[in-house]
């Protein structure tokens, strides 16, 4: 009885599994493991261009996801920059 019980936890977390492995999308989208936070080194709550200078792949699709035209990235345009796919 207590093996079945076991068993059927056991599945029932298997989901739950899954989503902790993707990791948390909303800091860690950049390909190479950059966060948001970490980028911006200043704490403004956006990330310029010298900050982004340290990921290559974020150099150089800036100008896209810099949807507003700021000059700047905040948080959810960093997001949605890392759900483009990558060449």
């Amino acid at each position: 009885m207590k093996t079945k019980l076991l068993a059927a936890a056991a599945l029932a977390l298997i989901p739950l599994a899954g989503m902790a492995a993707e990791g948390d999308k909303t800091t860690s989208p950049s390909p190479t493991g950059a966060t948001f936070d970490t980028l911006d080194a200043n704490k403004d709550g956006r990330i310029s261009m010298p900050e982004a200078s340290v990921d290559p792949d974020l150099v150089e699709s800036f100008s896209v996801a810099d949807k507003n035209g700021d000059g700047y990235l905040d948080n959810s345009e960093f997001q949605n920059s890392a759900k483009k796919p990558q060449r």
